[in-house]
């Protein structure tokens, strides 16, 4: 995700490296590499040279504290020029109602209805609310399909009238339906087109005007660059809807849309979709995007994912048995299991400081596991409970049994061994112990 911008607007800032204070001068190259290399990212010329002269506007007054590089002072000037110009503070999705009615709008192959989805599946898991999701799309054949399947797979109801070919009055009778089954959140999946026509925004202007939502929702593919930010202006200047959601920002984006919708349409960005999975969604967070694109990570939200998905109860077991010196391959399995829960490996990654441009030539895909776990799962009971007893004989047939060899699985023995001893470090006397016991396993 915005690998090539953030490669460009590295190689802007270190135009200023060895400089000894911010000039006109110095710094005139270094926005004409930065206007460059959001040009490049499908940000509009418009955009770009004005985000530009504001960032070199504000470098210029800015003193340069001697403890400071202009490189750095830069950077952060950018930072917080770049989170500004994608809305500045995350907003909230509003979910007053009785019920909350969310109108979702967009495109085809846009990707609505598997955001109707993840959508429900967040506010169910993540909000504690109870929503319907609603087919309003009768034209598409395997619209309905599509969402009744998505509906059992996260145990979300859908409202159907599969015989019924009026969108208006099947999203007019599924409030009602919502309101009498104690439902507090509808999701309403809508018809989209190959283009913008006048009888779809009729359409769906008319579905607003009759259902009065709490929120419209303009999805779009954030792969489409440029031509996703006129389309976002063209539906609201029809449909005045509340906020954007970005889906596919895990693809091969470019960043244009993620940067500049907001100031085109003055809506913000209130959601985006990252991956394939139900819950592959975030709430977009305007700073912390800034920081991932230059190369800042974003700990704040790595460390929500993985609340998200370890149990207290657990971790307190599991810090009992650490502390005993009985972690084993089993504990070590279900690590891995939650750690994949939190999503697209190489997403999280991104999310570590430093770890991104570290890591930026190296493949990493969701089977960065695979061979671990199938290290593990040809060890016996006994093995994964006693890890110390697994001797060279036990290790060669392990290898064959996990189509490895027994450099592997020697490896992954040697790092649960450290793996073990750090997390025992942490437990018994906390962050010092542990930063010694990293210095000497340095050594």
């Amino acid at each position: 995700m915005f690998e090539g911008l953030s490669d460009r607007l590295e190689r802007s800032f270190k135009l200023l490296k060895g400089q000894g204070h911010i000039t006109e001068i110095n710094v005139a190259e270094t926005m004409k590499e930065i206007r460059r290399a959001l040009i490049d990212a499908d940000v509009s010329y418009k955009i770009a040279k004005q985000f530009t002269e504001d960032v070199k506007q504000k470098a210029m007054g800015e003193n340069v504290l001697t403890s400071v590089s202009p490189g750095q002072l830069m950077i952060k000037i950018v930072r917080d020029s770049m989170a500004e110009l994608m809305g500045g503070q995350m907003e909230e999705i509003n979910l007053k109602g009785s019920p909350a009615i969310i109108l979702i709008a967009g495109l085809q192959g846009s990707g609505k209805t598997t955001f109707a989805a993840k959508l429900a599946n967040y506010l169910k898991t993540k909000k504690g609310k109870t929503p319907m999701m609603v087919a309003g799309d009768v034209y598409r054949p395997a619209a309905i399909e599509q969402l009744k399947v998505l509906g059992e797979q996260i145990g979300v109801e859908v409202y159907t009238e599969e015989d019924n070919k009026d969108p208006v009055k099947i999203t007019k009778k599924s409030i009602s339906y919502a309101r009498d089954k104690g439902y507090n959140v509808v999701i309403v999946d809508t018809a989209g087109r190959l283009a913008i026509d006048e009888e779809m925004m009729k359409e769906i202007a008319s579905i607003k005007s009759t259902i009065n939502p709490q929120e419209t929702l303009f999805v779009v593919d954030s792969m489409t660059g440029q031509d996703a930010v006129n389309t976002a202006k063209s539906f609201n200047d029809k449909l005045d809807y509340e906020g954007v959601v970005l889906t596919k920002l895990d693809g091969d984006t470019r960043g244009g849309a993620a940067l500049t919708i907001k100031s085109v349409v003055n809506k913000p960005i209130k959601f985006v979709g990252i991956g394939e999975k139900m819950d592959a969604i975030d709430v977009f967070h305007p700073d912390r995007m800034s920081d991932r694109i230059l190369g800042m990570g974003d700990i704040i939200s790595l460390v929500e994912r993985a609340q998200d998905q370890f149990d207290e109860e657990d971790a307190r077991k599991l810090q009992r048995k650490i502390a005993k010196d009985q972690f084993n391959f089993n504990d070590f399995l279900q690590q891995i299991r939650q750690i994949k829960k939190m999503g697209n490996v190489k997403d999280l990654v991104g999310m570590i400081p430093g770890m991104g441009k570290a890591l930026k030539n190296t493949e990493i895909d969701d089977d960065a596991f695979k061979n671990i776990e199938a290290i593990i799962h040809s060890m016996t009971p006994y093995e994964r409970e006693n890890p110390k007893m697994l001797n060279g004989s036990r290790r060669k047939r392990i290898a064959i049994g996990s189509g490895t060899d027994v450099q592997e699985v020697n490896q992954l023995i040697k790092q649960f061994s450290e793996t073990s001893k750090m997390m025992k470090m942490m437990t018994k006397g906390g962050a010092k112990n542990m930063m010694r016991q990293m210095k000497n396993m340095k050594q």
